[in-house]
């Protein structure tokens, strides 16, 4: 169901409405269901050089996909993990942050302060900005091991994509 006008702000989704009209006829994934058909889940960053399924050899429906700001193990991603393990049949979790990270490069307070340049208060949100990487890779991995929502013996593994290099290297937690 279309809905014939929108105001899009002056045609700012045009590029991708047109796209997505284009590529309809092309649709090759109709059966699919939403349960993850290699039971694994991957939370990564939302960084647009990232491209979960290509590089970890998938195909859309073998993995739930969670992307946010610096790959963190936030409320929302454990609410969402809790929701893929126990619904959509994830059985795995890879914790998959990324070199080269804008959420590396800030603290919390340069955005708080960046923000504020443009008149908005964030003062009330956590951007679980990354000073350093393994280190939060570690506490997210022990954060989701040791969550009371997952089950115990859910496997749970962390790694660094290199955009670089396109390799992922693991890490121990």
């Amino acid at each position: 169901m279309f809905i014939d006008h929108i105001d899009h702000k002056a045609g700012a989704f045009d590029d991708v409405l047109t796209a997505s009209r284009e590529n309809s006829h092309r649709f090759a994934h109709p059966g699919l269901t939403g349960r993850a058909a290699r039971g694994l889940a991957v939370v990564t960053c939302m960084d647009s050089r990232i491209d979960p399924l290509g590089l970890l050899g998938l195909k859309p429906g073998d993995a739930k996909i969670l992307r946010n700001a610096g790959a963190r193990v936030t409320d929302d991603v454990q609410r969402t993990l809790v929701l893929a393990v126990y619904v959509l049949g994830v059985e795995r979790v890879l914790l998959m942050p990324h070199t080269d990270c804008g959420m590396t490069k800030v603290t919390d307070g340069d955005v708080h302060d960046l923000t504020a340049e443009h008149g908005v208060d964030t003062r009330s949100l956590e951007f679980h900005t990354v000073p350093d990487q393994i280190a939060a890779l570690r506490r997210d991995l022990t954060r989701l091991k040791a969550s009371p929502f997952l089950p115990d013996d859910l496997p749970v593994c962390g790694a660094i994509y290199n955009v670089h290099t396109g390799t992922v290297l693991p890490v121990n937690a």
